[in-house]
């Protein structure tokens, strides 16, 4: 696999990043609501691409939903529901780290609903986006593929570095064992939900900083902004001192300078 160095990669993210920030701009202004889903394959790259995609943006207007095991409750509602909750409002973009598809991946092949549940879900689910889309939403989905040589080396990396080992969980493991099933899953998964309103874009997520770069561009590509115009920011002069007396340095708990200098 070609590295790309990091000079050019980080000069390129930063020509995306100023675009990310006037795409917000011009959703703010327009009042557009933005779900973007990333779906895939356990260590593929959706965290990586996420962090990346939103690190420019302004964190009042955007929200990453990762949803963990439903509750009790959840699991007696609707199943759309949940999800429903944390759409957006006027000027949002929200980003799904794993969504409504959890259905059709890791609850299929783990056994957690039954056959109904997960036809149901098959069936309903382009009809689901559809009214999502009508509404006036955007919506976006990716799928992050990766090889199965460069799953099972980032695995290994996980294990061994003690900074990553909290990204694989036993859920991981037992995806990778069943590999083959996940795969089968997917491609029954794009067979009812990759529609022409509502498309998969996959992403090859073998090369991770090329990932990222690609994402964000198409990203950017989907949506038609403009550049909207900002107001000129001037610095007013600071308030004029009129017998203010700071108190002293020593009455006050400062950390202690560990990294004094460097």
């Amino acid at each position: 696999m070609s590295k790309v160095k990091r000079e050019v990669y980080e000069r390129e993210l930063e020509k995306l990043h100023l675009k990310l920030v006037k795409l917000q701009a011009w959703i703010k202004k327009r009042g557009k609501r933005v779900i973007v889903v990333f779906e895939g394959r356990d260590a593929a790259g959706k965290g990586g691409i996420i962090k990346r995609l939103i690190e420019p943006l302004n964190p009042r207007f955007y929200r990453v939903v990762a949803l963990g095991v439903p509750t009790e409750k959840e699991k007696t509602q609707w199943y759309y529901q949940r999800y429903i909750h944390h759409f957006p409002s006027a000027g949002e973009i929200v980003i799904f780290d794993r969504s409504w598809y959890n259905r059709a991946g890791v609850e299929r092949v783990m056994g957690f609903c039954t056959e109904d549940e997960y036809w149901y879900f098959m069936k309903s689910c382009a009809d689901f986006e559809k009214m999502i889309i009508n509404s006036g939403i955007i919506l976006i989905k990716y799928w992050l593929s990766v090889s199965d040589e460069e799953q099972e080396k980032r695995f290994k990396e996980r294990i061994e570095n003690p900074l990553k080992r909290w990204k694989i969980s036993p859920m991981d493991l037992e995806s990778r064992m069943r590999w083959v099933e996940y795969a089968r899953a997917k491609d029954v998964m794009f067979q009812y939900t990759d529609t022409e309103i509502s498309p998969w874009y996959v992403i090859d997520g073998d090369n991770k900083k090329l990932a990222r770069l690609n994402c964000i561009n198409h990203f950017l590509s989907l949506i038609p902004y403009e550049e909207t115009k900002e107001e000129k920011i001037k610095l007013p002069p600071r308030q004029k001192d009129k017998g203010y007396i700071r108190p002293p340095i020593d009455s006050q708990r400062w950390i202690p300078k560990i990294y004094d200098r460097l």
